[in-house]
């Protein structure tokens, strides 16, 4: 149900300030933390009693299991153990892990095939012309129906009527492009009030919120489970997603899906946004806003994993507005199909 060779946002460097963090990425139990060496990701096992790495400490870049002591070295080798010669220890599982973009990524497949280069360019991460803010959401539904979720943004319309949501979304009709391993699903709105959010980002931008604005959403999808969502609302008739920085506020929505188990995933979501980046209020009010937003989501999702684990045989209906979610979908299994060297199903 999800690749196994490819890296995923693992967790936020905050998470392992002080302590090591245990965590399952696609299926496999991992404990997180900060070694000598930067970050590192094990197994999370202590081979001496079968212990939770994760609920040990680091004691001077050491992971050290909290049951008997036993200290790990990054590469998974037992480095020592109090009055115990270590030597014939096995070895458990390191997996390659990187600090980038303010994310920490782990690859929890084939360690040789592992290549920090493959890790997503950030741009807005390192531009101080860009501010961002974001959180992290445990969700027990299959990371694949978060990803329909925003690849199909119709469902703003109802799950977020008092945010983002607006009857303006129903009327335009999406177009969803594939290029490769990329899915691109559009949607643009003329001439239309902006909802309560975009108001509120209007104002932060010193723009009038009571007047039409041209407004955009386009939905980005690359494998294993990134979705990027250029977002934003421009005066009317000043050019819509081109128009002058000074007419519109835009942003980028950030969506990191990794996958714990076939029906729990952790979403880490934010907003990074070209505009008043160094307005800290203003990006504390809308990681709040955003938040809400999101958690409206959590419900949905939940009951949707729950019904479909009750009728897993049960066929569903694709509507042209899944197009975006259909497509990544069919781009997964034909990728986790081809690292398992199964066969590829013909697309429907």
């Amino acid at each position: 149900m999800y690749l196994k060779n490819t890296w995923y946002v693992a967790c936020t460097p905050d998470e392992i300030a002080d302590r090591p963090l245990g965590r399952i990425i696609a299926g496999e139990p991992l404990v997180i933390y900060r070694a000598a060496e930067g970050v590192a990701a094990l197994e999370d096992f202590c081979p001496h009693r079968g212990a939770p790495l994760s609920q040990g400490r680091v004691c001077e870049g050491k992971l050290v299991c909290g049951y008997h002591g036993l200290e790990m070295g990054c590469d998974g080798k037992t480095l020592a153990m109090p009055n115990q010669r270590v030597r014939g220890f096995p070895a458990i599982r390191a997996y390659p892990a990187v600090e980038r973009h303010g994310f920490i990524w782990v690859w929890p497949g084939d360690a040789a095939q592992a290549d920090a280069a493959l890790i997503p360019d950030l741009p807005w991460a390192h531009n101080p012309e860009w501010a961002y803010g974001g959180g992290l959401y445990h969700i027990r539904c299959d990371y694949r129906l978060m990803i329909d979720n925003l690849m199909d943004l119709t469902h703003e319309t109802y799950v977020h009527a008092n945010s983002i949501g607006q009857k303006e979304i129903d009327e335009a009709t999406p177009i969803t492009k594939v290029e490769g391993e990329h899915v691109t699903t559009s949607r643009h709105m003329q001439g239309i009030m902006a909802p309560p959010f975009w108001q509120m980002a209007l104002r932060g931008h010193g723009l009038p919120d009571d007047q039409p604005v041209d407004r955009w959403q386009i939905c980005h999808f690359t494998p294993p489970s990134h979705v990027m969502i250029e977002v934003g609302v421009a005066l009317a008739g000043r050019g819509g997603v081109h128009a002058d920085p000074k007419d519109k506020v835009y942003a980028l929505v950030v969506d990191f899906l990794t996958p714990e188990t076939d029906t729990t995933m952790w979403y880490f979501w934010g907003m990074a946004r070209h505009f008043q980046p160094h307005d800290a209020a203003l990006t504390a009010k809308i990681r709040e806003g955003q938040g809400k937003i999101f958690s409206e989501d959590l419900a949905m999702l939940e009951g949707q994993q729950a019904n479909l684990s009750r009728h897993p045989g049960r066929k569903l209906l694709s509507l042209n507005t899944d197009a975006g979610g259909v497509q990544a979908r069919r781009i997964l299994d034909r990728l986790i199909a081809a690292e398992r060297g199964e066969p590829v199903a013909a697309a429907a």
